[in-house]
């Protein structure tokens, strides 16, 4: 389970939640063993550097990064890996590059493996000792590029000073010439050892493993071991934290100290002990702010009070005996237990003096269990468990003691953290005796549900998470007799734990503590039942524990909702009461959860009343009931709608507002109701001073507690509204929607469309007419595509609640105003309205494809001769077009309104255009498996809509967009899609005929249209390019020729588009295959870009005139082709103009087309 050190934010986490399943143990070999061999083998041939060497080592790294999760599959070919590497090393002729290379591959397995596993590996003979020593000293701690090897010869050095051999035998005779004496082995490895201690790469790390193996060798301790430890205290003392170069030294000595006093024998440290704990303190390492340092720091504490004290178990520790799992349910199966007796000896060293320095460590180790760094605080709980193994009882029991004390609402959640991590360590080294459970239980479950705000958020996920390590260690501790006071409070800590903390972690982690105490103890009740329901990945998805995927108050009311039906009189007499009176906590949290669980609450008890046609008010009394009612006054009156909580208080009185409407309290005709309406109308009011992010939950809370509201206090009669509500209801939401803020007209045009059917009785039309109005674009309000989006929503919501009724314009869709309403939907269907947030016309094609579909189902069921043949095709040519176009998830949208329209058969849409082909195109059986959202798959069927007429123009309108839009993948797959269509009818002239026509008419229909007109270009590009009207150029001066060079002539003309320019060039550069005047107008504009404003159109115009005459080679005569082309290519065309205009003028000449005349300026002298 993750130790996390994060705070608990209580932000949205759906990313973490819906993470991919973790495949632990998925492998079972190592399956590259060949690939590797041949990688390694290869290394001679690509270690001169360059894409070779780089790539074989990427390939290695991933190789090797597979098995970091199960490196032990690696074991069985450590040793043939070594050896191919270690014969380039030890090979006299191997380059420096290449050794090198061979290093950073062994470093690689290492990284994987682990040094302490491959260690063992090394060459390790006396023979070996000299030369690992002449490469280490050959090496240039400098050398940035060759770190790994460095720290693997500084490993394998470490390797090699284990030899049982006085290291004085290998000097042989030290004085080599009169008067000059060599370095001796011992003296050259302490000096490398000393260098690298303080260097600023990973070579500092193998050096502390060199110098824990070399100083306490035998014959190294006794001359150097005092020596070493001087300059390394020497070195702390003389360090900074404060300086780089400081915090660097300090790492490597106390690295090296901590490494000694942990493999050298006691009787050799513990004469040191005293002087470097002093030493220590002196550093005052807790004041670092280097997380590495103060681990360090508790580290050499731990080993230094460990060398105090003599190395022993205790005797007086807790022996739970069998631990096997296997075993213990082999056990239960027999009907059987293990039932050994706790037999706590004295301890036989009671009476020894405990050293002085101890009492000091101990301190120290409590003060790690508070600091800032989770590291840190592991590091220490670890050395307290260590401690505490060597202690006399009533000293380990005072540990105990001091632990426990981390656990006060005066510490931070740091104390918390580390407590529990103590505490785990303590309880899984059998140190914590049942003596103190009651004690360490008691703060456990205190953890378990440690919250502390700090504040926007709050922090306490890593006590948590650590409390249910606790749990966790102690399942497998304990006796189950032990533990057996406990598993009532510890199993109901855990569920709750499991299934309603917000974080992923905590929830996961306990749930892991409970399974662990169902297998290991075998007495929590319903055990095996819980875990299938709320195993370790189950929780992990936070709806599963939820219902619903909201914020985490909302979830908890729900949650609240669902156990009121499981205990309603508890919930009604215990729980309900305790919620009403905090729904005033000062506390804005407290107050917003406790308001929603309110409602829920009280829903859940109508619905069970209901049940037996009963009303709410038999489980809820007159005290509880007058509670919820003056809930909203109370709120009004101390100003909380107000400021930044005043959001979450209205969001949550909205919901109260819907769930008591829904429950049906007494309050007909009460002074609440005009409350409550009024928070309604003025939350939908002033929608726009609410944050973004949660205006829609807002809007949402406040359509759904008014249409609540209506239905159970607005009706005097059975079908029948109060006239004067009705009248200012309506009246009061028709003029808002005229509002000149956007959010306004959102929230009062959904208001309108939830408003129920008596309501609206004898106001239909006007209230129809007022949400036409709000989806018509004007220059005003052009931007307001949201509002456009609502009123569009509201009037497919109003049409659903009215229904179908012949003759009752004021009363239901009839004859007399349909045609009105499909006029506004339809009229929405071509909003492409653009601003920063991009094409926000997107929201409103959506609603209004949706409303179309909405209503016109409703039309089939019920009067389908109110669908005309016109409106019809309309309908359907429109959402074809949008299921060619270019956004993925609107286009799934789009194809899924029209197949719903085309399959419908309750009785099926009348006059739907080409039903047969259509049914061909797109059988039923076809529908589910298509993802209209992947281009590949949907442009292609798309496609073939261009063969029937009625569809061709609108489908091909939305093609022409997905060709010129941006992404990639909808580029080429709806390119490929039309070209394959455009093949397919090469060989009959009047479908081409007929395509090009449709053509030339978009085009002409989006002049100047830039959303269409720049990627018509484009499209243009392509279908010339690609040769699909070839059959064209064999006429003379052709039709279609004509006039797409007469529509481009107008496009660009005046433009200062780029990209529209740059297509345009494109375009003509094509046109010059078509013979006649065609060719000569389509290098005239050729030309006169060549001498356009923007230099980049002149040298782009330049360039593709060049590689199209060399393309087209008979568009211009071969005697004058060379120079033209030289003239293109040697002329720099971003030059002045002056300078450009003669080369133009020459080119001119050569083409055979008339030189353009400057045209004079108006108004110019």
């Amino acid at each position: 389970m993750a130790l996390s050190d994060e705070p608990a934010a209580g932000g949205p986490e759906e990313e973490a939640e819906d993470e991919t399943l973790a495949f632990g143990a998925a492998l079972e070999a190592f399956g590259e063993s060949a690939e590797t061999r041949a990688l390694l083998g290869r290394l001679r041939e690509v270690h001169g550097g360059g894409a070779e060497r780089e790539v074989a080592l990427e390939r290695f790294r991933v190789i090797m990064d597979k098995y970091q999760e199960q490196p032990h599959l690696l074991d069985p070919h450590l040793e043939w890996m070594m050896n191919l590497l270690l014969d380039i090393v030890q090979d006299q002729t191997s380059p420096a590059s290449l050794v090198h290379l061979a290093f950073k591959f062994l470093y690689i397995i290492t990284k994987v493996r682990g040094y302490k596993t491959f260690l063992r590996l090394f060459p390790h003979e006396v023979a070996d000792v000299e030369p690992v020593l002449d490469l280490v000293t050959i090496q240039n701690p400098k050398d940035h590029e060759a770190w790994e090897t460095r720290y693997m010869l500084l490993l394998w050095l470490s390797v090699t000073c284990l030899i049982p051999f006085d290291f004085s035998r290998l000097d042989g005779n030290l004085l080599t010439q009169p008067g000059q004496a060599r370095m001796s082995i011992m003296d050259r490895i302490l000096q490398i050892a000393e260098s690298y201690l303080i260097v600023s790469d990973k070579a500092r790390d193998a050096a502390a493993v060199l110098v824990s193996r070399f100083i306490t060798r035998p014959d190294v301790k006794q001359s150097k071991m005092a020596e070493f430890l001087d300059w390394s205290l020497c070195n702390l003392a003389r360090s900074s934290f404060q300086t780089m170069q400081g915090v660097i030294t300090m790492d490597g000595t106390l690295q090296a100290l901590a490494q000694i006093f942990k493999h050298g024998k006691r009787e050799d440290c513990l004469p040191y002990a005293a002087t470097v704990l002093r030493c220590l303190d002196g550093c005052r390492l807790p004041e670092s702010n280097q997380t590495l340092l103060r681990k360090l720091g508790v580290k050499l504490v731990q080993r230094l009070g460990l060398t105090f004290l003599k190395p022993k178990v205790a005797a007086w520790r807790y022996q739970r005996g069998c631990r096997s799992l296997a075993a213990n349910l082999q056990l239960l199966t027999q009907g059987q237990s293990e039932q050994k007796p706790l037999i706590l000896t004295e301890d036989d060293d009671e009476d020894d003096d405990v050293p002085e320095g101890v009492e000091r460590v101990i301190e120290q180790l409590l003060v790690g269990l508070k600091d800032k760094d989770t590291v840190v605080r592991w590091s220490a709980a670890k050395g307290i468990g260590r401690m505490a193994g060597r202690l006399p009882r009533a000293l380990a029991d005072d540990v105990v003691g001091s632990v426990l004390d981390c656990f006060s609402f005066q510490e931070t959640d740091k104390a918390w953290h580390g407590g529990c991590l103590a505490l785990a360590e303590l309880g899984r080294r059998g140190l914590l005796l049942p003596s103190r459970l009651v004690d360490v239980v008691a703060v456990i479950l205190k953890a378990l549900t440690y919250d502390e705000k700090r504040g926007a958020c709050s922090v306490g996920t890593n006590v948590r998470d650590a409390a249910c390590y606790v749990c966790w260690a102690f399942a497998r501790a304990y006796e189950p007799q032990e533990l057996k006071p406990f598993v009532t409070a510890i199993s109901s800590a855990l569920v709750i734990a499991a299934v309603f903390d917000r974080d992923i972690n905590c929830r996961r982690a306990a749930s892991a503590a409970f399974q662990e105490n169902v297998g290991r103890q075998g007495t929590f009740p319903h055990g095996i039942d819980i875990l299938t329901t709320a195993d370790y990945f189950a929780v992990g998805n936070r709806s599963n524990c939820f219902l619903v995927i909201r914020v985490i108050r909302e979830l908890a009311a729900r949650a609240l909702h669902n156990l009121a039906q499981q205990a309603p009189e508890f919930s009604a007499t215990q729980v309900f009461p305790r919620l009403l009176s905090m729904t005033l906590s000062p506390d804005l949290h407290m107050r917003h959860g406790s308001i929603l669980a309110c409602a829920e609450v009280a829903y859940a008890l109508y619905k069970l009343a209901a049940q037996e046609n009963r009303p709410v008010t038999d489980h809820l009394d007159e005290q509880a009931v007058q509670g919820l009612k003056q809930i909203h006054q109370q709120l009004y009156d101390r100003q909380l709608y107000r400021g930044l909580g005043g959001q979450l208080m209205r969001q949550a009185v909205c919901v109260l507002i819907e769930k008591l409407s829904l429950s049906k309290m007494p309050f007909r005709g009460d002074t609440v109701i005009d409350g409550w309406q009024w928070l309604i109308n003025d939350t939908l009011r002033h929608l726009h001073l609410i944050s973004s992010h949660s205006r829609q939950q807002m809007k949402d809370a406040a359509v759904s507690a008014l249409a609540a509201l209506c239905s159970e206090y607005y009706m005097k009669e059975p079908g029948e509204a109060d006239p004067a509500i009705q009248e200012e209801l309506i009246t009061q939401y028709l003029a808002e929607l005229r509002n000149p803020e956007e959010m306004t007209r959102c929230g009062f045009s959904l208001a309108l469309g939830a408003l129920p059917g008596f309501l609206l009785k004898g106001r239909l039309q006007q209230v129809l007419t007022g949400l036409r109005a709000v989806t018509h674009t004007s220059p005003e309000d052009v931007s307001f595509a949201e509002s456009r989006r609502d009123g569009l929503k509201a009037i497919a919501r109003i049409c659903q609640t009215v229904g179908v009724k012949a003759g009752a314009p004021d009363e239901a869709v009839c004859g007399e105003n349909v045609s009105q309403i499909y006029c506004a939907l339809l009229g929405c269907m071509d909003d492409y309205t653009t601003d920063s947030r991009g094409d926000v016309g997107t929201w409103v094609r959506k609603a209004a494809m949706t409303s179309l579909m909405d209503l016109t189902l409703l039309l089939a069921r019920s009067q389908p001769e109110l669908i005309e043949a016109h409106t019809c095709e309309r309908i359907m040519c429109c959402v074809a077009q949008q299921a060619s176009e270019k956004i993925d998830r609107f286009r799934a949208h789009a194809a899924s309104v029209f197949l719903t329209l085309l399959h419908f058969d309750s009785p099926p849409i009348p006059h739907v255009p080409h039903r047969g082909e259509l049914e061909k195109l797109f059988p039923r059986s076809d529908v589910a498996s298509v993802n209209w959202s992947a281009p590949s798959q949907a442009f292609p069927r798309i496609t073939q809509l261009l063969g029937l007429p009625t569809y061709r123009y609108h489908v091909l309108l939305g093609l022409v967009v997905s060709l010129g839009g941006l992404t990639e993948s909808t580029i080429r797959h709806s390119t490929q899609s039309l070209f394959e269509y455009m093949k397919g009818i090469q060989s009959d002239p009047q479908a081409l005929g007929s395509f090009s026509g449709t053509l030339l008419q978009i085009f002409e229909d989006n002049l100047l249209n830039e959303r269409v007109s720049v990627p018509l270009l484009k499209t243009l590009d392509h279908v010339l390019t690609h040769g699909c009207f070839d059959i064209f150029t064999t006429e003379e001066d052709h039709p279609f020729a004509v006039k797409l060079l007469a529509l481009c002539k107008k496009e660009i003309k005046n433009s200062k588009d780029i990209q529209k320019l740059l297509s345009g060039i494109a375009v003509f550069c094509e046109m010059v295959q078509f013979p006649g005047d065609v060719r000569r107008q389509a290098l005239l504009q050729l030309c006169l870009l060549l001498c356009h404003r923007f230099p980049l159109i002149r040298k782009t115009t330049a360039s593709q005139v060049y590689e199209t005459l060399l393309t087209y080679s008979d568009v211009v005569g071969a005697d004058v082709l060379d120079e033209v082309v030289t003239v293109l290519s040697d002329t720099a065309w971003d030059a002045e103009l002056a300078v450009v205009r003669e080369q133009r003028n020459r080119l001119c000449d050569l083409l055979g087309v008339p030189r353009p005349q400057l045209v004079p300026q108006p108004g110019a002298c």
